[in-house]
């Protein structure tokens, strides 16, 4: 993005949040145009006390304060991503996090859906624009979407998606429509 450009895109903050292993890393990581910023530290044995890794038994590090990425969505667009990290020890974070955010969205697992409760009470409650995006990859059990918005206890308004953390386009998707779900609560007041 050259200056010009740069003096006339709006920069938005979102929020990239979910429970513990459920792919915030992975997301900014796929879609960041710049080498994302990422505080992931290797879990200790002392730490599976605290931090529980049932469910993501591959999971040998872990976001200890948040994930920073940036995308150009179009010239006059610039999406800063702050991906929350999801040990509920670290949740004093959250609220600076939010600062100034114009949505979240909040990934969810399906092997640990619980884990997704707070994340989404957390938005609620603040009345932060938010979607769920179901990450759907390898090993997740897959269920439809109706099926994930009952278990989750979202109301209609709030968009569900499916995803993959992992693909650029898919998140990119996602990321748009955060974006214009928290456009259109704006634009109705």
């Amino acid at each position: 993005m050259d200056s010009a450009t740069s003096e006339r895109a709006t920069a938005v903050k979102i929020i990239i949040a979910g429970g513990f292993g459920a792919g915030k890393t992975t997301m900014v990581g796929a879609i960041s145009e710049i080498t994302p910023l990422t505080t992931e530290a290797v879990m200790t044995v002392a730490a599976m006390d605290v931090d529980d890794p049932a469910g993501v038994p591959q999971k040998t590090t872990t976001t200890v304060a948040m994930d920073f990425g940036r995308i150009t969505i179009a010239s006059d667009l610039v999406l800063y991503l702050f991906g929350t990290p999801g040990q509920t020890r670290f949740w004093f974070m959250w609220d600076e996090l939010v600062f100034g955010a114009l949505g979240a969205v909040v990934i969810v697992d399906t092997r640990r859906i619980e884990d997704s409760f707070a994340a989404l009470d957390f938005f609620e409650h603040r009345r932060l624009p938010y979607l769920a995006a179901v990450n759907c990859f390898d090993g997740a059990p897959q269920y439809e979407a109706s099926e994930v918005r009952r278990a989750l206890a979202i109301s209609s308004h709030v968009p569900l998606v499916l995803f993959d953390a992992r693909s650029r386009e898919s998140v990119k998707q996602t990321l748009v429509a955060v974006a214009e779900h928290a456009l259109s609560l704006i634009a109705t007041g």
